[in-house]
């Protein structure tokens, strides 16, 4: 029985070669790679290199070279598929049993891989070529975004009355469909909708790069619809365990140590746009622990930075008492707090790359130095209530 291949890439997606590696090895940074001492020899002088990049280690002492399976395997002394189990579990993966339920889950997964993909490229497309999408293209150049970020992060755009439900609808069953989240049904109508008509979709993908959800945006002032909404969780998609662009800031981590938290899909573009690739948003819930964990996997350093204002700023409260209790020795956790009414979007393309780099290094506040600051604040201004909330009882009193 062979594991699914897209089973064994995400358990090496998630796992760096040097995370696997130090669990046996001591190993200290040296450029690019990684080194310390061979564990397939006494030795006195590091040998052993390990090249996170590059996905794999290497010993010059004994020319021992692989991939984390068989770094496993050979320092272990176990069999392929127990060390698949074992590094499923260090992935935080469940792990795969040959069940009947594992072959009709992958089935179905096959399935809904294909009807997402189907669905993007087809309004990618669209809102690259069609001559009616002008709005939605219109929109996008007043948000300072070319046709490179829009194929970069395959942005597109819905009309506000479609029709692809029928023509998936050939080759996948109306349940089938459902499931995904896409569509739903109208009760009174009896016909099946799109949830995301009428809005620009931002592909949310695994951390493989598959799409698994979409993020969809309203671009006309419509007070009594969403500005932003994101796909229902499915059997494949949960909001809490995932990250918009994860899947490509986390191949950054060979490079830079650090990694900004933002909040919405327009920040992340905005950055990259800019030139800044280091970037995540959560998918509209509060900062989990899991996420956290996915991110240390990759990072040292979680730089949260929320939007300039009172929601930003509880949201960065929340996300801080969320996260310390999972705060590793080794990693860190800080807070960027831009202007008033001030977003990453529009920070960086007001300001540039440089600025926000450097106004980063200037301003951001380490996750203890910023609990630390709200609490003395707020216990400032409970005191100042008190002393006013006395002197007015004083008063009354005095009369």
């Amino acid at each position: 029985m062979k594991y699914p291949k897209e089973y064994l890439d995400e358990i090496k997606n998630r796992l760096k070669v040097s995370t696997v590696v130090s669990k046996n090895v001591s190993l200290k940074k040296r450029g690019k790679e990684f080194v310390g001492l061979s564990p397939f020899k006494n030795e006195k002088t590091p040998s052993f290199t390990v090249n996170d990049e590059k996905e794999f280690y290497h010993c010059f002492a004994t020319s021992e070279h692989g991939n984390i399976y068989d770094f496993v395997m050979k320092t272990q002394n176990l069999k392929f598929g127990e060390a698949v189990k074992y590094l499923a579990q260090l992935a935080g993966m469940q792990p795969y049993m040959f069940s009947k339920q594992d072959e009709e889950r992958e089935k179905k997964w096959n399935e809904y891989k294909s009807i997402f993909s189907h669905y993007i490229e087809f309004y990618h497309n669209e809102l690259l070529k069609n001559e009616d999408y002008s709005i939605a293209r219109e929109y996008l150049k007043n948000r300072s975004l070319t046709k490179d970020e829009v194929k970069k992060f395959k942005i597109g755009y819905i009309e506000k009355n479609p029709s692809f439900f029928e023509k998936l609808n050939k080759d996948y069953s109306e349940q089938t469909l459902l499931e995904t989240g896409l569509f739903y049904l109208d009760e009174k109508r009896k016909i099946y909708l799109e949830r995301f008509r009428g809005r620009l979709i931002f592909p949310i993908n695994n951390i493989s790069g598959q799409p698994i959800a979409l993020g969809g945006r309203i671009i006309e002032n419509l007070d009594y619809l969403a500005k932003y909404i994101n796909s229902p969780e499915t059997n494949f998609f949960k909001k809490g365990s995932n990250l918009y662009n994860l899947d490509i800031a986390r191949k950054l981590s060979n490079k830079v140590d650090h990694i900004y938290l933002v909040e919405g899909y327009m920040d992340v573009i905005g950055l990259s746009k800019n030139g800044i690739d280091n970037a995540v948003a959560n998918l509209g819930t509060s900062l989990t622990d899991k996420q956290i964990l996915t991110l240390n996997q990759f990072f040292d350093d979680i730089i949260i930075c929320f939007d300039g204002d009172e929601s930003g700023y509880k949201a960065a409260v929340r996300a801080a008492e969320n996260s310390i209790k999972e705060l590793k020795p080794e990693k860190q956790i800080s807070f960027l707090f831009l202007p008033d009414k001030e977003d990453p979007d529009s920070y960086v393309n007001k300001n540039g790359k440089a600025d926000f780099v450097d106004f980063t290094k200037q301003t951001k506040l380490s996750i203890h130095q910023f609990i630390f600051s709200h609490y003395k604040n707020k216990l400032k201004i409970t005191h100042l209530r008190w002393l006013f909330l006395r002197k007015n009882l004083e008063e009354l009193q005095i009369q």
